[in-house]
């Protein structure tokens, strides 16, 4: 199972919000993996390349599940990534994964998730147009 310590996801959540310091920390401490999640999710692609790149699996189908996809939900469950498949569920609005991350004692990902929620939405609302794609080029 890939589990972060508290920690680690508390500085991803700060990146999520936006921090360079908190980049710079998952950065300087090898956690490229966490940097390129919120470009992926966010629908850069170059995000999603280096996931799938550099072997993290588990991370590529946590994006995409969180996105939507069922057959990604699906890959998470079969390798019984419980956790990353709930706070992909709980980004889509099923509450029923908050109360399975606090059994778990993992109310950090749950923090995660909100940040995470609230970032795809403030991305959507800024990028909203009739002409963009799905994907946007890193400039």
């Amino acid at each position: 199972m890939l589990i972060y310590r508290k920690e680690v996801i508390d500085i991803t959540c700060k990146w999520f919000e936006d921090s360079n310091n908190a980049k710079l920390w998952l950065q300087n401490n090898n956690y490229e993996e966490l940097v390129q999640l919120k470009n992926a999710l966010i629908r850069y692609d170059k995000g999603l390349e280096y996931l799938l790149l550099h072997k993290h699996v588990v991370l590529a189908a946590f994006v995409n599940a969180a996105l939507g996809d069922k057959k990604a939900f699906k890959i998470l469950m079969d390798k019984k990534e419980f956790v990353w498949a709930a706070v992909a569920n709980l980004i889509l609005g099923d509450d029923k994964a908050a109360m399975f991350l606090q059994k778990s004692n993992m109310i950090h990902y749950i923090h995660l998730a909100t940040v995470i929620l609230a970032k795809i939405r403030k991305v959507e609302d800024e990028g909203t147009s009739m002409f963009g794609g799905p994907f946007r080029v890193e400039k």
